[in-house]
């Protein structure tokens, strides 16, 4: 089964890496070089979001595929369906084509808003962080240590703050894309069929609390992947 936090570390490398060169290359060719501008925080944050949903996307089907049927073996006692994660994604394109694979795309697609949303309220209050230490620096005031702690804490914030308020507004899209990346049931027939037709079964069987379900472990594991590493890895 893939581990968790590998996944995470390829969905956020790849992040970091299409964020941080797309936001060079639409400032060098369309901004005149600068990168500070919304605009080309927005750009960057989507075409990051989409590149990383679509690459990482199977691995996501596998591995709540993989959890799904340990839970399901467990609870009523049958036999799992897969032995690993080769002969789940083996299965899934004998069964279901490559597409199977892709199941939850366009739910990841709509996700692309909480990662687009992140970075551009990250680079807002970042940027305002930067203003305070060039007015510093234009005041011929030293750094004291008071400066270094706003400095990393505010980061440190802008991040954790960020991250929170981008869940918060956008979870629904994590519920549906887990719905639709089940299993087909007996028979081949499918309960979710589409991002539209899921998101109305759930709200009409289950009501707007269920999706926000599994948000608090979200929020847990999804910090010390934030956009401070950004900053340290470009």
């Amino acid at each position: 089964m893939p581990k968790p936090s590998l996944t995470i570390a390829q969905l956020r490398s790849i992040n970091f890496y299409t964020y941080g060169n797309g936001k060079r290359l639409v400032a060098e060719y369309f901004n005149h070089g600068k990168q500070d501008a919304t605009w080309v925080h927005l750009s960057a944050a989507v075409a990051a979001g989409v590149v990383t949903s679509t690459a990482t996307n199977p691995i996501w089907l596998v591995k709540t595929r993989l959890q799904l049927d340990k839970e399901e073996s467990g609870a009523v006692g049958k036999t799992r369906q897969y032995k690993n994660s080769f002969d789940c994604a083996m299965k899934v394109i004998r069964e279901e084509g490559i597409r199977g694979l892709y199941r939850g795309l366009t739910a990841s697609y709509l996700g692309v808003s909480e990662s687009t949303l992140q970075w551009v309220l990250y680079e807002k209050m970042k940027s305002h962080l930067a203003r305070r230490e060039e007015r510093r620096i234009a005041s011929g005031r030293e750094a004291t240590s008071w400066d270094g702690f706003v400095d990393w804490g505010g980061r440190l914030g802008a991040a954790g703050s960020a991250k929170l308020f981008a869940a918060m507004l956008t979870y629904p899209h994590e519920v549906v894309r887990t719905r639709l990346r089940q299993r087909p049931v007996q028979g081949g027939e499918l309960k979710y069929t589409g991002l539209v037709q899921c998101f109305k079964t759930i709200w009409k069987e289950e009501g707007l609390v269920s999706m926000y379900g599994g948000l608090s472990p979200h929020l847990v594991c999804n910090p010390p992947s934030n956009p401070m590493d950004h900053d340290r890895k470009l």
